[in-house]
Order: structure tokens, then sequence, then C-alpha cells
């Protein structure tokens, strides 16, 4: 079942900085009941926003030989390109209609040793220079949205920063390819794996969210607006309170058949943070980069495997 009315609360960013009290209990409201939210009154530089958008479409639009020499499955496509048929959503057994490419923060040697240094396209000029741009505006916005979220669940603002500071973030250009069949699944239903997600340009149809009845919602953005939502990281360290939320991308019936571009922002922790209760103090939590290696393995994004294991017991909770 698909419900089409529009659907996630639409929440003022400068509300939220005012700590304005009405805007931090609808943002609370929408955690705990939607797990989305749409933001406006943000400063993102949209003609950032467009110049990116311009980028990722002249790199998906190169010949697949020429992506393919950017693409490093000996790190989880962790950065650079991830060609169509590997990333397949927990529980699938059919891949996603999707090819992308990642990329991070600007690193030195103060960062975490797994987070991994950007890849330079040499074939679309500017690549990572507005790239870089970008992931700065939206790791900031990301933060900040981050630190308004642990008000509403009695925390001190600054209670994530130390986690998200030197952070193993990413932006995520998708390509999903023009199909001519119809109710496609270009995405199969998933949870993110990080802390929480903002999506620009999220005003494409095709978007769907799960609803507590298990029907399917429709989202419905503005064309400024930034989609937040929560990521099964942030599920975890509040022990549910937070709901990381299911959601896919489809194609509609009768929909002209046509590329389908996005592109979300994933606020991760540092690898080294303990992932434990922010609500108690005697949980032994696990460790960040464990966690997120043990979920790309589940997503088949390894296509190699490292020497080591860690439990299941912390996935299973989600």
């Amino acid at each position: 079942m698909i419900n089409a009315m529009p659907n996630i609360p639409r929440i003022s960013l400068k509300n939220l900085e005012a700590k304005d009290l009405d805007t931090i209990k609808e943002l609370k409201d929408a955690l705990e009941h939607h797990g989305f939210f749409a933001l406006y009154d943000h400063s993102i530089d949209l003609k950032i926003i467009e110049q990116c958008y311009q980028k990722s479409k002249e790199f998906f639009d190169l010949e697949t030989e020429i992506k393919n020499k950017y693409a490093n499955p000996s790190i989880g496509g962790a950065r650079g390109y991830t060609p169509f048929g590997k990333e397949t959503a927990l529980g699938e057994s059919v891949p996603d209609l999707k090819e992308f490419w990642h990329h991070g923060p600007q690193i030195n040697k103060t960062f975490d040793k797994w987070i991994d240094i950007n890849i330079t396209i040499d074939e679309v000029s500017d690549f990572n220079l507005v790239f870089d741009d970008l992931f700065v505006q939206l790791n900031d916005l990301a933060t900040n949205i981050l630190s308004c979220i642990s008000l509403t669940i009695g925390l001190t603002k600054d209670y994530f920063s130390p986690w998200v500071v030197k952070g193993n973030s990413l932006l995520r250009m998708i390509h999903y390819p023009p199909s001519d069949n119809d109710n496609i699944y270009r995405a199969r239903e998933h949870a993110d794996i990080n802390l929480i997600t903002l999506l620009i340009g999220a005003e494409e149809r095709g978007l769907e969210v799960k609803n507590k009845d298990n029907s399917w919602i429709q989202i419905s953005a503005n064309k400024n607006d930034i989609v937040c939502n929560i990521g099964d990281m942030l599920q975890l360290v509040t022990e549910g309170k937070l709901k990381s939320t299911p959601h896919r991308v489809v194609k509609y019936k009768n929909e002209e058949p046509k590329s389908r571009h996005s592109i979300p922002f994933f606020l991760h922790p540092s690898p080294d943070i303990m992932l434990k209760s922010v609500f108690n103090s005697e949980d032994k939590g696990v460790l960040a980069h464990d966690f997120l290696d043990e979920r790309l393995r589940a997503i088949k994004l390894y296509w190699k495997l490292w020497n080591y294991k860690i439990t299941f017991k912390y996935l299973l909770a989600l």
C-alpha cells in the first residue's frame, strides 16, 4: 500500500538554532514517529548543489571502462566508483539498480587510519573541487542538526561533537539508469548505516518511506529543502528511541524511462568511537569501524575480505 499524501514534517533550521521550543518539539515528534523530516532555512549554497549534480552526471556519462578504473573493491567502495550490480540491500538477493561514487573529507595524519583518501578524477574538470566544497557545507550542517537532535533526548548540545569532528562521513553520488519496466525497485527497502543522512535534490519522485503500519509514503519535498533521516548508528546508541526508518527508491508505472540522480550525505563518527548507549553508562558498545565494516559485508560492498570477525549481537538489536 502506498500513501501519496505529503507526509514528513517540514522544519526551519533558523528556528531550531534559536532553540524555539515549538520547533524543538516538532523535531522530537518527527524523530520518534517518522525518522524523517524536511529542513528549510538552511545555508547550503544552491549554486554548489547545481554544480555537483552537473559534475555527477558528467562522470556517470563516461564510458564504462573509464569509470571502472576508479573502482576500489578492496576498501568496500569507501572512496571512488562502485559499478552496477554490487550493492545489495540487507536481506535481499537481487542487487540494486544503481552505480555510485563516494567522496569523503580532506584528511591529514590526525584522522583515524581507517579513513581513506579521496580519488581524483582526470576526465571531469573541478570534480573534486566542487565536491570538497559541498562536503564541508553538508558536514557542518549535519553536525549542527545532530546537536539539535541531542537536545530532544535530554543530552547536551555538544554531546556528539567529539564523535564527528573528524568523522568518516561521505557524499554519495548515485545514478539510477533509465528503465522501461514498471514498478521497478531502483533501491530496495533498506535503512542507512550511519548517524544521520542529508539528501539534497529530494524533490525528484521515487523516494518512499515505510510507515508504522507498513504502508509506503511517497516523499514530497520542496525544491530547496534538504531531507534528513536517522541512521542505524543513532538508533543503536539511543536504544531505539530515535528510529532508523526503512526507505526505498522506485520507478512508478507509466513513468517516462529516464535516469535518476541523487546526492545523499552520510554523517559518520570517527572509526575509533565506541557506539555505546547514551542512556546506559554500563553498555560496552561496539567500535564504529567494526559496526560499519560488518554492514558493508552484509550489503556485499566488500569483494575482498579482511581477516577478522565481529559479533552480530549489536546488529540484531536494530
